[in-house]
């Protein structure tokens, strides 16, 4: 039996708050704890020594990233569900906007799972002497974090049309809206300078990333916890669905 919205919002609003629930934590362990971890800045064979002395924390963070962009699939779908009413056609534009830094961040991991075969494998280690392969391994990363970046600047657009719409609904408080907002001005910010200013983005990371993190977790324990306010999201859907009923 299928669930529909029409007549159980808030349950998808609250499937939809868990899942991205799930994405900020399981990114947060991945993106932070593990790469802060195993990854030495500017010393590769360091870098190489820790993720040889913990293959297991290394494939789990990896794990964890692909999970994080399975869930946000379905998260897309719920969210396009609950924001359709405001704006069908400015909503389309955030999932297709989140469906291609969905697919760049899935591609971005393919480099993550080069790094510890080009590490381990004993045939590499027979033709390339160790610090070939740690370069390697260390081009592999940073390409990682190249196409990451790129992620997320399509996700930084996502962020801000979604803001936008949260903020026009009625049934999400507006101050969410302003807060994803400003996540999505915050990803852009700090990939953009990733990208092309490498200098300025060392001196505003992590602080830049701040506003991303604190408008996301409202965002998604609000949609956990409160859900949306079904009087007015009713009201809204029967007054788009009218708009394209035959007079």
């Amino acid at each position: 039996m299928i669930i529909r919205i029409e007549t159980y919002p808030q349950v998808y609003a609250r499937i939809a708050g868990a899942l991205y629930l799930v994405v900020i934590l399981f990114g947060a362990f991945a993106e932070g704890y593990v790469t802060n971890a195993l990854i030495v800045p500017g010393d590769p064979a360091a870098s190489a020594q820790h993720i040889l002395g913990s293959p297991g924390l290394w494939q789990l963070g990896i794990a964890c990233n692909l999970i994080v962009a399975l869930c946000a699939v379905p998260q897309t779908w719920i969210e396009y569900l609950l924001l359709r009413p405001v704006d069908k056609n400015l909503i389309l534009l955030g999932v297709f906007f989140n469906l291609v830094s969905i697919a760049i961040e899935s591609i971005a991991k393919l480099f993550l799972l080069a790094v510890m075969p080009t590490l381990a494998n004993a045939g590499h280690q027979n033709a390339f002497d160790p610090q070939q392969l740690q370069a390697l391994a260390t081009m592999a990363f940073r390409s990682h974090g190249i196409a990451f970046n790129i992620s997320l600047i399509f996700f930084g657009f996502t962020c801000l049309v979604n803001g936008y719409l949260v903020f026009r609904s009625g049934y999400f408080p507006k101050v969410l809206g302003v807060l994803m907002q400003l996540a999505g001005v915050s990803y852009l910010i700090a990939c953009f300078s990733a990208l092309f200013a490498p200098e300025l983005s060392d001196r505003i990371r992590p602080a830049i990333l701040l506003p991303a993190l604190i408008g996301e977790s409202s965002f998604s324990l609000w949609l956990l916890i409160k859900g949306v306010d079904i009087a007015k999201w009713r009201e809204r859907l029967a007054a788009q669905t009218s708009k394209h009923v035959p007079a």
